[in-house]
């Protein structure tokens, strides 16, 4: 099917719609849960809408904070964040971490949440997610337009170091993501979605001729 019937903007004119659609289009995208430390200390933990992974290898996944938030001052004082994947059990607990609080409020204890050591960073990880990656700092990047000028948003890059999967979610021996029931941000005021097995198909690459 050819569409011809298209809403098309410039987005430095705006977009002339209720919302800004960027978010909902390239959507649904994986919820950075990202725990640091302060230098002095002190836990804080929040989800970051931009999230992903970038590398095989190393492991390499990033967050992108759109000002100077604290899991930014932190990872760039301590070089350190864990990643916690975030399922449709923990949502609401994800959702109240993401609280406009001060910097010494620990999200933790604000969304009743469990620290737990890390093996590798001395930040902890979230005892009730699943999955957990311990990232040490590798390149913090102001972005940029495509006029060269700064933006106030960077780009926190991390080596994942170590990784931990609940037993339950690995069958015969592969991570099952529909098991987990992970929840990804849809854009829009208030969107999510969840991952379910009957959502999945599979499709491989064309072999090479």
């Amino acid at each position: 099917m050819l569409h011809l019937d298209l809403h098309s903007y410039e987005p430095r004119h705006g977009h002339g719609l209720p919302h800004d659609p960027f978010n909902a289009i390239v959507g649904p995208r994986p919820i950075g849960w990202v725990a640091t430390r302060s230098a002095a200390g002190g836990l804080n933990l929040a989800p970051y809408s931009f999230f992903n992974a970038f590398n095989y290898t190393p492991p390499l996944v990033g967050f992108s904070s759109t000002s100077e938030k604290d899991s930014l001052r932190n990872a760039r004082a301590t070089g350190e964040f864990v990643w916690n994947l975030v399922t449709r059990p923990l949502a609401e607990a994800m959702n109240a971490s993401s609280a406009m609080v001060a910097p010494e409020v620990d999200e933790f204890q604000l969304a009743g949440l469990t620290p737990v050591a890390s093996k590798l960073v001395k930040v902890p990880r979230v005892g009730e997610s699943p999955v957990a990656f311990e990232c040490r700092v590798t390149q913090i990047i102001q972005l940029q337009g495509a006029d060269g000028q700064a933006t106030p948003a960077w780009l926190t890059l991390g080596e994942v170091v170590a990784v931990h999967i609940a037993r339950e979610l690995l069958v015969d021996g592969l991570y099952d993501t529909a098991a987990a029931h992970p929840v990804l941000r849809g854009g829009g005021p208030a969107d999510y979605f969840e991952v379910t097995a009957d959502t999945r198909f599979r499709m491989r690459r064309p072999q090479a001729a």
